[in-house]
């Protein structure tokens, strides 16, 4: 038994809740938010004591650091330093630059603390699939790649006071689309060069749609194309692959169907889920791995700095 206490009871708690709901060996022992009356709403809901910061948390075995973009290396680092836990789990992103991202691991590390960035779909099935298959070679030469984040963030989401600002949210690419970056960099591994065009296309601080041409290490091409200006709902997240022994291609709300499949000598599998919501099912299989202590399933510090440093770079 682990027990955990959570920091930011914002719009994300719901889905780690059921994350950690799904995780018997789990047991929340506290929320934590500076606003007292939603930290009070969520203990009320959950029949725990609830803290307006984080130095109150004692005996917890886990911290997960649920809040603003922008306060994670702050809230990361303190909360590694002030308190007893021992494994600090963050929500994506670490922190909107590759400095601050240093930054936080030396505090925790110096603390002597466990930090476990959220990646949460890198356990979708699908895309565990596609990972599996490139690093076989049984798709051969990886041609192309196209990697669409089709979404909708209505007015009333920027209402919220720090959505759109560059000091808290760092724009689609961290807030909305930063796990489907980190998939192209877990896919295919360092840009060589990179080039693109971003907009703040509704007057935010930090923009809202970005298009940009990746060129790999490897020689993989692809592009990413992200957005939050959809007419009124979330259209579609798409991956497709172009390789020398195969074609494949996921959509669905996060990636969770296959819409095409013809790989030379494998079977489409059977792996499609449903979903109501674009998170995935991946915060269950992480709080699942974190239970087991299964370290090697959560990104290396190495890892998570390269990917951090690609999305500063796709920020132009």
């Amino acid at each position: 038994m682990k027990k955990i206490a959570l920091v930011g009871c914002g719009r994300i708690l719901a889905r780690h809740l059921e994350a950690i709901a799904a995780n018997p060996g789990l047991e929340i022992v506290l929320v934590c938010d500076k606003v007292a009356d939603r930290a009070r709403a969520a203990a009320e809901k959950l029949g725990v004591p609830f803290a307006t910061d984080y130095r109150q948390i004692r005996g917890a075995d886990v911290v997960s650091v649920l809040t603003p973009s922008g306060l994670h290396p702050r809230h990361v680092s303190n909360v590694a330093e002030l308190t007893d836990a021992a494994y600090v789990v963050c929500e994506k992103p670490l922190s909107l630059t590759l400095r601050e991202a240093h930054e936080v691991y030396r505090r925790v590390e110096k603390a002597g603390k466990v930090l476990l960035p959220v990646y949460q779909n890198r356990y979708n099935p699908l895309v565990a699939c596609v990972k599996k298959l490139i690093d076989s070679g049984r798709l051969g030469k990886i041609h192309q790649f196209i990697c669409n984040v089709l979404w909708n963030r209505n007015d009333d989401y920027f209402k919220i006071d720090w959505h759109g600002t560059s000091e808290f949210d760092g724009g689609v690419l961290y807030t909305q689309a930063s796990h489907y970056v980190d998939m192209v960099h877990y896919f295919f591994g360092e840009v060589a060069s990179h080039k693109g065009e971003g907009g703040a296309l509704r007057g935010f601080e930090v923009y809202d749609s970005v298009s940009a041409v990746l060129r790999f290490q490897s020689g993989v091409v692809g592009t990413i194309n992200a957005t939050v200006d959809v007419y009124e709902k979330n259209l579609a997240t798409e991956f497709t692959l172009v390789a020398e022994k195969g074609t494949i291609r996921l959509s669905g709300t996060n990636l969770n169907q296959i819409d095409f499949w013809n790989v030379q000598g494998v079977e489409k599998p059977d792996l499609d889920f449903a979903l109501d919501h674009q998170y995935g099912q991946g915060h269950n299989a992480l709080y699942r791995y974190l239970l087991e202590e299964r370290w090697d399933m959560f990104p290396s510090k190495a890892d998570v700095l390269s990917g951090i440093r690609l999305m500063e770079m796709l920020s132009f």
